[in-house]
């Protein structure tokens, strides 16, 4: 084994906070997740370099072990990590071990946990029809005794509803694996964390005609609501399938 393969978190943080080229360190995933890690967690750590700085850090550019990942960057690539793609959620709910800037870096994670109302509203209306569309093709397969396809489009409706409820309380989606922890302890505004759940749990699991209906007759209000009508209005007759009966 090399010496970088030896490093650990600790070692490599007291590294950094020694290095005037390093502005911040933030740490992500499960050790950002008070009661998420695991004997089989790492530490993943963003180390933050003051723009255009230099520092024999960069050596351990790519640096990945069961113990320790760094993503080494600077401040300005920082700023634009994760916006707006799946390492969004991931920085939102990050850790900071080092901020040297007075508040910069958290400001930086802040905004990454709040989305813009236009961010929002737009992927929002995609998310909506996907999740009718997905919902449409489950209830229709169901009906014609295509079991399995019905329990597949009603696992990927899931998908879409989630990241739809959390454009239109303008947060980024969290991982699955975290799913759970974070609404228990943020709840999605106007939603019974528990019901909720459980629904989702039934539906991915079952395709279950009765309760995909019940569940879309509260997102049609919600989504009615919110400005998004033209969106359910466009599926016409269709959307008679998709309500309770």
């Amino acid at each position: 084994m090399t010496a970088h393969e030896h490093l650990t978190f600790d070692a490599f943080v007291e590294l950094a906070a020694a290095d005037p080229a390093v502005v911040g360190l933030v740490l992500k995933g499960s050790q950002a997740h008070e009661g998420m890690t695991t004997e089989h967690s790492d530490h993943d750590l963003y180390v933050i370099l003051a723009d255009e700085a230099m520092t024999a850090l960069t050596r351990f550019t790519g640096h990945r072990t069961p113990e320790l990942d760094l993503v080494i960057l600077s401040l300005d690539e920082f700023r634009a990590a994760g916006m707006p793609d799946f390492e969004r959620y991931a920085l939102a709910r990050a850790r900071i071990v080092l901020d040297r800037l007075g508040g910069v870096i958290a400001q930086i994670l802040a905004d990454k946990a709040q989305l813009a109302a236009d961010e929002a509203f737009r992927p929002a209306g995609a998310w909506l029809d996907a999740y009718a569309n997905s919902l449409y093709r489950s209830v229709k397969n169901d009906r014609d005794g295509l079991a399995l396809a019905a329990r597949l489009d009603a696992d990927d409706s899931i998908r879409f509803l989630l990241e739809l409820l959390f454009a239109l309380d303008r947060r980024p989606r969290p991982y699955n694996k975290f799913l759970e922890w974070k609404l228990a302890r943020f709840p999605l505004s106007g939603w019974d964390t528990e019901l909720l759940l459980d629904a989702a749990d039934h539906i991915s699991g079952t395709g279950d005609v009765s309760t995909q209906r019940r569940l879309f007759a509260q997102v049609e209000a919600v989504a009615r609501r919110v400005g998004h009508g033209a969106v359910l209005d466009a599926w016409g007759e269709d959307l008679h399938m998709m309500r309770p009966q």
